[in-house]
Parts: structure tokens; sequence; C-alpha cells
């Protein structure tokens, strides 16, 4: 019993945690009465104890990003293995990411949507970023202060890549630089451990409100989606997370990835944001034996780059809103709508909800006639299925690392690190 705690405590405390939260935000739901106005706000009160984690894991979450991502490319043995890496994982994220597109589409045909006629709210719709725009944002700052936010990660990530490298050609790792980056992404990794004793008090906090919020509208008018989006994640988890653990680490690899999965999934779920789930990532790879110079650029890499469960929520969007208007959601719809999936998901990552950013991409390419319409209702969806997409995003990191440490450290990497052990 005493292993089993010392094993397991953290973990169980963190399901404790999450059923509380649950079972208080449905005996305390919110109460609004016939015109909106909140008459009661229920167990939403509590949500300041889930926004004191997620801002304690953001406020950390940006420096490590940075100091891990600069400390692995600088502390490599070569630029053509840190180019290697970058290779690999990237490819790896696409792949990944249009297999969940293409399984949720497979799924929306199968299982249509929406049944009946719902109620179109309209909303105001402001200016639209133009293509340009938006790239030049999803990977730049126009000044460095700028970098240092959540609200920026990529752009950081793609500063602390120009950073890495440049280290590497002033000499790599014999460079006092890259000593001290490796330094600070130990000492900072220590301060993570910390903030991650105060988790079970903020998934808590998380729940109570979501239950409390969201209860009446998951069992209402779009419960279908909901419960159809909600049981493919879990399927995907549990079916393709295998199949990737096995490609990338052999025989046995699937057993270590479902030992070392939960934990990540539960933050992800309970915070809503990928970036927050960096952190918990890192342990856990470290734990399954996944080297440094793999898991420090696959898995702050992965929380702005790979999307599956935002692919699939992407086409869950699109396909409910066909359904709404009336329209056949055909091949060439579903060609555009998985490659839009694929790359506008990178919009969402890092901040939970995703800002609307991905919802607004979605409707401006395929609803631009009806975007007063469509845009709330995709906002809608995008609020009630971003746990679970997140979950999918961030706990699929950690699965992929074992894709990537597969091509960069040798197909018998996890043999060797079980034998270490």
């Amino acid at each position: 019993m005493k292993k089993i705690l010392k094993n397991y405590g953290f973990i169980i405390t963190m399901l404790l945690g999450i059923i509380a939260g649950c079972v208080v935000g449905a005996i305390f739901p919110t109460v609004k009465d016939a015109d909106g106005n909140l008459i009661s706000a229920g167990a939403t009160v509590l949500e300041p104890l889930g926004t004191v984690f997620i801002n304690l894991m953001f406020c950390i979450v940006v420096p490590m990003v940075f100091c891990s991502i600069c400390s692995a490319i600088a502390n490599m043995d070569s630029m053509k293995k840190a180019g290697k890496i970058m290779g690999v994982t990237v490819g790896t994220f696409l792949v990944t990411a249009g297999i969940a597109a293409v399984i949720m589409y497979i799924v929306c045909r199968i299982f249509p949507l929406v049944q009946g006629q719902y109620e179109k709210t309209p909303g105001e719709i402001g200016e639209t970023l133009g293509l340009a725009d938006m790239v030049i944002n999803f990977f730049t700052k126009p000044d460095f202060l700028e970098l240092w936010s959540r609200r920026a990660i990529l752009p950081l990530i793609v500063f602390a890549i120009l950073c890495g490298f440049g280290i590497q050609m002033s000499g790599g790792k014999k460079t006092m630089t890259a000593k001290l980056l490796a330094d600070l992404t130990g000492c900072i990794m220590n301060v993570v451990k910390i903030i991650s004793y105060y988790a079970p008090i903020g998934f808590f906090g998380f729940f109570a409100t979501l239950v409390a919020t969201y209860g009446p509208t998951l069992i209402g008018d779009y419960s279908r989606t909901l419960i159809l989006y909600y049981g493919l994640c879990f399927a995907y988890m549990f079916v393709f997370f295998p199949i990737y653990a096995r490609f990338g680490g052999g025989k046995g690899a699937v057993k270590v990835m479902f030992k070392h999965l939960f934990k990540p999934a539960a933050v992800s779920f309970g915070t809503c944001s990928s970036v927050a789930t960096i952190p918990t990532n890192m342990e856990e790879a470290e734990a399954t034996g996944i080297s440094k110079d793999v898991s420090n650029i696959v898995l702050p890499l992965g929380a702005t780059m790979h999307m599956d469960g935002s692919a699939m929520a992407a086409i869950v969007k699109v396909a409910f809103l066909f359904g709404i208007f009336g329209k056949d959601f055909g091949t060439g719809e579903a060609i555009l709508a998985i490659i839009v999936a694929i790359f506008s998901s990178v919009a969402m990552s890092g901040i939970p909800g995703g800002g609307g950013t991905g919802e607004l991409v979605l409707c401006t390419i395929f609803f631009p006639d009806q975007m007063a319409i469509a845009y709330p209702i995709a906002i809608a969806l995008g609020n009630l299925v971003d746990p679970p997409a997140t979950m999918v995003n961030a706990a699929g990191d950690y699965v992929v690392s074992y894709i990537v440490a597969r091509f960069v450290d040798g197909k018998n990497w996890l043999k060797k690190q079980q034998k270490k052990k």
C-alpha cells in the first residue's frame, strides 16, 4: 500500500480533486433568469482556485520554453542532429493531425451531427486578419518584450531555435551560455514540481466552474455533438496512441506509455492548455527515458504545433455548421476542411479556449456570408469541446516523442533505457 501511495498518490489526489469539483458544480450550478441575467453564481465562485494554478503554470512556462529549447539545441553535439529532430518532429505532427482530421470527418459522415433546426444567434463580427498578417503574427513579434508572453509562445519558440543555433555556431555546449541555459532549465523544472503540489486544488476549482457553467448546455441541443466528440477523443487516445507508441518505442512501449500518460492527460483536461501541460510532459518524458535532446524540443514545439484534438474539433465545427445551414459536407469541402484544420489548429494553441482565432479562420473560409451566425456557434462549440481537444493535443505530445526518439536515438532506445533501470 505504501508503494502504491508513493507511486500513484499524486494521481489519486488529482482524481479526487476533479471528482469533487464535478460534484460541487452539479449541486451548485449557475442560475439565470429568462433574459440571461445572472441570479446565482453557484460553484463558479470557486474559479479563482483554478485560475491561481494556471497563472502559476503560465508564469513558469514562458522562461521554461525558451531555456529548454535553446539549451537543447545549444548543447547538442552537432547542428545536424538538431535539424534532424526538428524535421522529424514537424513531419510527425502533420501526419498525426491529418489522421485525426480524416477520422473525425468519417465519423461525422456516418453520424450526422445536426438532426433538427438550431437557434441561430446573430452577432457582430469585426475585421478579419489577412493571410500575410496571420503568418507574421503567428511566427514573429515586433518587439522583444512581446515575446515574453504565453500569447506569443510560437514566436518565442522560433526565437529560441534561432538563439540555439546561434550558440551552436559559437561553440555549442563548450560555451558558458550553453552551460548557463542547461542549469537554468534544471532549476526551472524544480520550480514546476513545487507548483504541481497545488494542482489538486486547482483542478477542484476548474471542474466545479466548468460543470456549474456548462451543465445545462451539455445536456441540451449540442449534446449529440459533444457525446460524439468526447467519445472519439478518448477512443483516439486508446486506439491510436498505442499504435504511435508501439511504432516509436517497440515491444513493451504501450505499457510504458499508459503508465505515464494519465498525468499529462489530466493536467491538460483540467487546464485546457497545451502550454500549461509542458512541465508535466517534461517530467513524464524524463521518467520514461526519452533523451532531453528530444523532449526539450518536441514537447514545447508540440504545445504550439501538435494539435490532433484541435484538428478534430475544427472538423466537428465545420460539419455542425454545414448541417445547420443545410449544406452537404462533401468530399471537396472535406479535403479543404482537413487542410485548414491541420494548419489553423496552430492558432488555437497555448491559450485556454483558443481565443476564437481558429473559429474565425474556419468561418471566414467556409461561411463568409453567414459570419454573424456561424462565428458565435463555432465559439460555443469550441468552448465546450476544449477540454478533450486539449487532452488529445497535449497528451499526444508525450506520445509523439516516442516516434521522434526512434528516428533520432534508434528503434531500440526504450529497451536500452529499461535495461539501465
